[in-house]
């Protein structure tokens, strides 16, 4: 079989993945394994209600979060970037903090809060963070600028809700609960969301594809075949902002998952990057459903924070990587 043919099953392999995953996800739950296929009332009801929400959530984010990882290596031309290079991850957890530090200082920033409420905050938080990048780096026109940016943003923001979390010591458990990740609340609302948001920033991102073809040979190269580089980066940064933001507001801060997936997809053969933005999404739902799983499997009926799990696999293969296959960390030139 040629590389040819077995890539071009790869989508079809990787959907059929992530439905056996699911179907595993409704067997897994807090009591470890209960059949899906009970037709019990009881049972009918955790199916519905928690079991699917929280799987097709999972997936959801993972494909979210390994869309914006692949979007930000193609901008870049960098393959260790991920998705909260711009600041979002700091600007989320800055948001949450204030969010609950506001919580029972006067009846008003109470009921504030509790409209706003933590998807609300985070999502606020992670998009003002890109915004301030963007000021600082003079807009989009270079993207090292851009990078320089996010780095100092992220740096500023997150030690901003580290002090506000030491100022308020009784946040300190929730606020740690948000930076290690968890699905366990998603509903289906929240997956509703994700899902239009991965539908919108998946046709941004495709059509920008071939401007990333051409920006992977340069930034003159690109220019001089007709990439209009400032509006592309724009373009880019804003479903990269979307997706991620997306993502954080509703399952907080789950980490290598975007900056593991396109790896795995580079490393089953070359590809173009719409091809590599097609599947690194399907790659990045089925790594952070099967961490999910695993999170509340493990030492059920208690479950371990989904983001320790995806730290755990992705810097485990992260390090064979750069041990056995170094050139596959190193950026354009």
């Amino acid at each position: 079989m040629s590389q040819r043919q077995k890539t071009a099953k790869l989508p079809w392999l990787l959907l059929l993945l992530g439905l056996a995953l699911l179907a595993l996800g409704l067997a897994i739950g807090s009591t470890g394994w209960s059949p899906w296929f009970e037709q019990s009332a009881a049972m009918r009801q955790i199916l519905w209600d928690i079991r699917a929400p929280r799987s097709l959530g999972a997936w959801t984010a993972g494909a979210l979060l390994a869309l914006a990882g692949a979007i930000a290596q193609g901008l870049f031309r960098n393959p260790l970037a991920d998705p909260y290079l711009l600041g979002c991850s700091a600007g989320a957890s800055l948001g949450v903090a204030v969010l609950m530090a506001m919580v029972g200082f006067s009846p008003a920033a109470t009921a504030l809060a509790l409209r706003v409420g933590m998807t609300g905050a985070a999502f606020a938080g992670a998009a003002l963070a890109v915004m301030l990048t963007l000021l600082l780096a003079r807009g989009a026109e270079q993207s090292m600028r851009l990078l320089l940016a996010g780095v100092i943003v992220g740096m500023v923001l997150g030690s901003g809700s580290t002090l506000i979390t030491l100022m308020s010591p009784d946040i300190m458990r929730a606020m740690l609960a948000f930076m290690l990740g968890s699905t366990g609340f998603v509903g289906w609302n929240a997956v509703l969301v994700m899902a239009l948001t991965l539908l919108l920033c998946l046709l941004v991102a495709l059509g920008c594809s071939r401007s990333l073809d051409a920006l992977s040979l340069g930034e003159a190269t690109a220019s001089s075949l007709g990439v209009r580089l400032s509006a592309v980066r724009l373009t880019l940064v804003a479903a990269l902002t979307l997706a991620t933001g997306a993502a954080v507001a509703q399952c907080g801060l789950i980490s290598f998952v975007g900056l593991v997936a396109p790896h795995l997809v580079r490393s089953w053969g070359p590809v173009t990057h719409r091809r590599l933005l097609l599947l690194a999404p399907l790659t990045g739902g089925a790594l952070l459903l099967a961490a999910d799983i695993v999170a509340r499997w493990v030492i059920s009926p208690q479950e371990l924070p989904v983001g320790m799990i995806t730290g755990l696999l992705g810097g485990g293969y992260l390090l064979w990587l750069m041990h056995k296959r170094p050139q596959s960390l190193r950026g354009h030139r």
